[in-house]
């Protein structure tokens, strides 16, 4: 366990190092720079280094085997109920505890002076990203080819960017960029693999990835029908 942390430690310090030293560059030649800034800043991007290495170590110890142990399990109950209610929360709550669909709410929130509440869009994004994941598990489990519901998705899509008012369309794309953050995407793609692993003749490639992509259409679909129905 020491050893894997000594590894992600070097590859988070030098992901993230390029960026502390351009920043620092920057400071050298921005007037009104105070010291006690650029010591804030540096010591910040330490316990951000630090920060995202447990992050990470708890991803591949904690995160991603539960995640495929409870995908491998579903399947088993053989209740299409039970898997779709399990693949829907897992979508819903791994949203809903993600910091960057919290940014983007908040951010709106106040750039639309209240206009779009933070609590709803959250919401909104992770009922959507929920409805795609228990869709995803289905279609696993059912060998349905994942071009088809890329196809309906992005149709649905285009048909309700053109109804919809056109502020909530970009908001919309956004919406399905930020759930592809760093609790949504550990969750999701040990769930599907977890699923492709029990079921014979599957491949882990091409039927256990692509969830996270078909889940980023969720958010769109739902901020875009919020926009038709609540304006």
């Amino acid at each position: 366990m020491l050893s894997d942390f000594r590894t992600l430690l070097t590859e988070v310090t030098q992901a993230i190092l390029p960026i502390v030293l351009l920043i620092l560059i920057l400071h050298a030649f921005l007037p009104g720079v105070s010291a006690h800034t650029v010591l804030l800043f540096i010591a910040g991007s330490i316990m951000v280094i630090l920060g995202m290495t447990l992050f990470l170590m708890g991803v591949k110890i904690g995160l991603l085997p539960m995640g495929e142990a409870i995908g491998s399990e579903i399947p088993k109950s053989g209740s299409i109920i039970l898997i779709i209610i399990t693949g829907f929360l897992f979508g819903f709550l791994a949203t809903v505890a993600e910091p960057d669909v919290r940014v983007l709410a908040d951010m709106i929130q106040t750039v639309s002076e209240d206009g779009i509440l933070k609590t709803q869009l959250i919401l909104v994004i992770a009922v959507g990203v929920g409805f795609f994941v228990a869709t995803s598990v289905l279609r696993i489990i059912y060998n349905v080819p994942i071009a088809y519901l890329f196809a309906a998705g992005y149709l649905a899509i285009i048909g309700l960017s053109l109804i919809s008012p056109s502020n909530y369309v970009p908001i919309a794309f956004d919406a399905g960029g930020v759930t592809t953050g760093p609790i949504t995407v550990p969750f999701i793609l040990a769930l599907g693999i977890g699923v492709t692993s029990i079921l014979g003749g599957r491949s882990a490639l091409s039927d256990g990835f692509g969830l996270i992509g078909l889940a980023s259409i969720g958010p769109i679909i739902g901020v875009l029908l919020m926009g038709v129905i609540f304006v």
